[in-house]
Order: structure tokens, then C-alpha cells, then sequence
């Protein structure tokens, strides 16, 4: 039996595109290897969006290149970052053996079936040329409770740092029709939360049935066909995009998760224009406002980034003081890295690396506040959680999240891991919950 081993970084469309390349493989009679070094193929699937992410394939491809020099495996590189780099990774890698673009992936797969008997043939070869880009019936291998479920891929934004528009192309949609059978497959074997992807699920659009569905539409059509289904998210939200019949179906809804992340990016109105945003710091505010009157207890997180071209203290101070108005529960910050191919990298790369630490500092240190606040506030409460995992801590613990995607842990046995529980929030440690189970009341509303 050939062996494979995979690796992934980046994102969720990451995670379950590599899923998907799993299950193929192991469809083709490929086994999953214990240890990289005893695959017969390795496949790194990359990410692109930050020079950080691109460092640290870049550490872990030379790590493979020590592991190479005692071992016969095809090195392969996939994804985003194969996708902007073509035929420099093998260039600057000459080690890899495969560069397998964005839109190659099934190509990949055939090949190895092709060429299963004899592995040395895969050597210093590109798959980056023109497909259309297909979505698999299955993003999952069947392993987990949790499952992501594509609904579109690409997209038609072009922020001006962003290389997502370049590397994943142009905005499609999934057909309805397969989305739900992909959802009835994951429910029947026994998924409990499935997360829709997109780089923008609010550009969801297909004619079905004679009629345009879009994101909402999508949603309400999901909860009213699998009412089984316990939990549902959805990333990510363009501000811009999000509407008030999304709002109302998700108030609506008691599968779909109260949690909505929402990227901001900035607060100031003129770094939101450079960005190519297209919404002001109001806009925001408004929507924001709109979601918490429909949805009170919401938890809303953000991405903040800091360090732009042209950012100035006041700008920053204008980030600082939206932060305090909408009071995030948490948010992934990051500063400006310029990406070639970006309108905004022709501009250039101006404020000093020790500027931009020292802004995303204090962004940072204002968030850990307001995280902190959030949680203080839970303290006493009773919620649902899913359980994940044991504890790292104590064998007789276990990980869950709530559905405003919190760590709680609390006493139970390992049989518990994937299925719900009611909890007590007691207290903190760090951002983790500690809580204890306790014993649903008759008419809970709160029940799973």
C-alpha cells in the first residue's frame, strides 16, 4: 500500500480542501503514514495571504530537505503559496518535487493513480496550468464530529493588500443541490457542527429551481431541511455584504450558532478607502448595532490589521476607539506585510517594522481588556458546549467549546468527546472557562 502523509497551513478552505485530497487518496487505496519520513509522498498545502505564513513553510520545507537526503519520498507543494510562486518553488526549492496549483488538485490525485507504480516519475513537474476550479462531493475524511462544508470559492473584493483575489480566483458558487446532499452525508455519520466556508459567504449566488439563492436564502433552506442538524456556522462575513435578511434568519434560527465574525480591518474611514474596503468605520458601527438589537447576546470577533501605508497615530486612535464601541469578544490582529501582486504593495512598504509592533501592541493589550471584560460578564452562566478532546492539563477533564467558539473544561470521562453538554461557567484561567455539568432543567430553552 502507498502511503501518504499531509500537512496544512492557513485557513479553513485549507483545512478542508486537504480533507478532501484524504479521502481521495484513501479512496485510490492510499494509507495514511505514521511519520512523514515513511510516506511515500508528502504534501504540504500552503498559504500565501502573510510573508509570516510564507517563512514558515518555507522552515518547514527545509526540514524536508534534511529529511530527503535518507529518504525516497516525493515532496509536494500545494496551494495558495504553489499558486504565486510556480516556477520559483522549484527554483528555490529544488527539492520539491511537485508544484500543485490552486486549481490542480484533482489533476494531482489522478496522477498518483497514473503513476502509483513507480513514484520516481513525479519529479520536478508543475500542475499550474488553467482548470475551472470544481468543488468535491465530500470535504471531509470522515474522521471528527466537526465538519467544514465549501459553499463557494474566489473572490471579486480585491482589497489592496490582499493576494486572496490572485491565487484563488474569481468568486463561484456551489450548486444548493450538492451542498445539501454534502450536509446529509456529514449528519449520517454523525457530524454534530458543520461550519459553511467562503472567502465571502455573503456573495453567495446561484439560480436554482428558477430562482436566485443567495446567503440567507441558503441558510434558511439548510435549517429548514436538516433540523437535526445541533449546530451551524459560517466564515466569513464581508461587512459590506451582510444584510438584514441574514440578521433576521440567524435571529431566527436556534441551530445557527450566535457567533459572527465580522472583519473590520480598521477604523479609520481613510485607511478603509485605501484598503479598498468599501464600507466606512459608520457603516460598521451601524450594522453592528442592528446585529446586537436582533441578537443581544451575540459574540462578535473581528480581524484588525495595523501598519498600513499612510496609517497615522490618529488613524490608529480611530481603531482604538471602534474597538471600545463595539466591544469584540475577541479578534485576530496582525500588521501590514506587503504581498507582490497587490495594488498595494506598489506603494511600498513605509512605516518601520518597530512602528508597527509597537501599534499592534497596543491594539492587542486593548483587546485582551475587552476578551477578559466579555468573559467576566459569563461567569455563572449555564450554556451548551461540544466536547473536543481531553484535557492536555488532567486525563479526567475534557476540552468543549461553547457556541460563541469559547474553551471550557471541565470533569467528564473521554466518551463524552463529541457530544454536548450543559455546563456552569465558574471561572477563568487565562481564556480558558472551568466549568461543572449540571443537570438540565425541565424546558430549558437552552437544549441541544
Amino acid at each position: 500500500m502507498r502511503t501518504y502523509w499531509v500537512e496544512t497551513y492557513g485557513c479553513q478552505m485549507n483545512k478542508a480542501e486537504s480533507e478532501a485530497l484524504i479521502r481521495d487518496l484513501e479512496e485510490a487505496g492510499w494509507g495514511r503514514a505514521s511519520a512523514p519520513e515513511e510516506a511515500d509522498v508528502v504534501v504540504l498545502n500552503t498559504c500565501t495571504v502573510r510573508q509570516t505564513a510564507e517563512e514558515r513553510i518555507a522552515g518547514r520545507l527545509g526540514y524536508y530537505r534534511y529529511l530527503k537526503k535518507h529518504g525516497r519520498f516525493i515532496l509536494v507543494l500545494m496551494g495558495c503559496m504553489a499558486e504565486r510562486m510556480k516556477e520559483e518553488v522549484l527554483e528555490a526549492f529544488p527539492h520539491v518535487d511537485v508544484v500543485v496549483g490552486t486549481f490542480q488538485k484533482n489533476s494531482f490525485v489522478r496522477l498518483l493513480r497514473e503513476r502509483a507504480e513507480d513514484l520516481t516519475l513525479l519529479q520536478q513537474l508543475l500542475l499550474t496550468e488553467e482548470d475551472e476550479y470544481s468543488f468535491e462531493k465530500l470535504h471531509h475524511s470522515g474522521l471528527g464530529f466537526k465538519a467544514f462544508v465549501p459553499i463557494m470559492h474566489g473572490c471579486n473584493n480585491f482589497c489592496s493588500y490582499c493576494i486572496v483575489p490572485y491565487v484563488r480566483g474569481r468568486e463561484i458558487s456551489r450548486r444548493p443541490s450538492e451542498i445539501f446532499e454534502e450536509i446529509e452525508a456529514l449528519l449520517e455519520k454523525g457530524v454534530r457542527e458543520i461550519t459553511l466556508l467562503g472567502q465571502n459567504v455573503n456573495s453567495y449566488r446561484f439560480t436554482w429551481e428558477g430562482k436566485e439563492m443567495r446567503f440567507a436564502g441558503l441558510l434558511r433552506e439548510i435549517v429548514h431541511r436538516f433540523p437535526e442538524l445541533p449546530w451551524l456556522r459560517f466564515l466569513t462575513s464581508h461587512p459590506k455584504d451582510l444584510s438584514e435578511e441574514l440578521i433576521e434568519v440567524m435571529s431566527a434560527s436556534s441551530s445557527i450558532c450566535k457567533h459572527l465574525h465580522l472583519p473590520v480591518q480598521h477604523g479609520s474611514n481613510r485607511i478603509l478607502g485605501a484598503m479598498n474596503r468599501r464600507y466606512t468605520r459608520e457603516h460598521y458601527l451601524n450594522l453592528v448595532e442592528r446585529i446586537r438589537t436582533a441578537m443581544p447576546g451575540i459574540a462578535l470577533t473581528t480581524d484588525i490589521l495595523v501598519g498600513f501605508p499612510g496609517e497615522t497615530e490618529e488613524d490608529l486612535e480611530l481603531t482604538l476607539d471602534l474597538m471600545r464601541r463595539v466591544r469584540f469578544a475577541d479578534a485576530y490582529t496582525y500588521y501590514y506585510n506587503p504581498r507582490k501582486g497587490t495594488r498595494a504593495y506598489e506603494w511600498g512598504d513605509p512605516i518601520p517594522l518597530e512602528v508597527k509592533k509597537e501599534r499592534l501592541g497596543r491594539v492587542i493589550r486593548l483587546q485582551r481588556e475587552l476578551s477578559l471584560e466579555w468573559k467576566q460578564r459569563k461567569i455563572g452562566r449555564m450554556v451548551d458546549v461540544l466536547v473536543e478532546e481531553v484535557s492536555r492539563k488532567r486525563e479526567d477533564e475534557v476540552l468543549a467549546r461553547t457556541e460563541q467558539d469559547e474553551m471550557v473544561v471541565f470533569p467528564a470521562p473521554p466518551e463524552r468527546i463529541g457530544r454536548f453538554a450543559h455546563v456552569q461557567l465558574v471561572s477563568l484561567e487565562g481564556n480558558t472557562f472551568r466549568a461543572k455539568e449540571v443537570i438540565r432543567c425541565l424546558g430549558d430553552s437552552s437544549s441541544r
